[in-house]
């Protein structure tokens, strides 16, 4: 891969493809010079796909952020569904914290991809975030060491399951 080829690639995967985020940083300029193919575009974006659904973890949701990020500019089914299956494998023994991260995680990605995903997944999706968000509401506060509630903009267990709740409320409201 040639030096140029490598920066635009290094410049399109640092902001999840993102042309907007390119152009607020002052980068467009210099990443459209590249006159990159679409394809090339949408075979990078494959590859940030599969590098943070291998990342996702219990411990640290940025890959799930990453993931939600990417859906805003290309609309790929596998996104969510790789959410859906790590989240329902591995996000109930977790922390409230961590629930309630992947539960948000997951509406958000079903909002960017909802025109592009089939309603079984979509219902699957919300079913397993309902789960979850149950979860948060119906059992004690459980916060594991390193996530503070100051830092989710929550104060305590009402404000965790007013978050909840809320996210609820837009699962209900995009069935009705």
């Amino acid at each position: 891969m040639d030096d140029q080829l490598i920066r635009a690639k290094e410049l399109f995967t640092s902001y999840d493809g993102s042309t907007l985020h390119m152009y607020r940083e002052g980068q467009l300029e210099e990443y459209k010079q590249y006159n990159i193919p679409k394809q090339l575009e949408i075979d990078w974006f494959n590859e940030l796909i599969n590098q943070y659904t291998q990342e996702l973890s219990i411990k640290d949701w940025n890959a799930v952020y990453r993931l939600d990020s990417i859906a805003n500019h290309y609309k790929d089914e596998r996104i969510l569904r790789n959410v859906v299956a790590f989240t329902s494998r591995n996000v109930m023994s977790s922390d409230s914290i961590v629930k309630l991260m992947y539960a948000e995680g997951i509406i958000e990605i079903i909002n960017k991809t909802k025109d592009q995903i089939q309603n079984d997944l979509r219902t699957e999706a919300y079913k397993t975030t309902y789960l979850i968000l149950e979860d948060i509401i119906n059992k004690p506060l459980i916060i594991d060491p390193g996530h503070e509630l100051e830092n989710y903009n929550l104060k305590d267990k009402k404000s965790l399951n007013d978050r909840a709740k809320r996210s609820i409320e837009k699962i209900k409201n995009d069935f009705s």
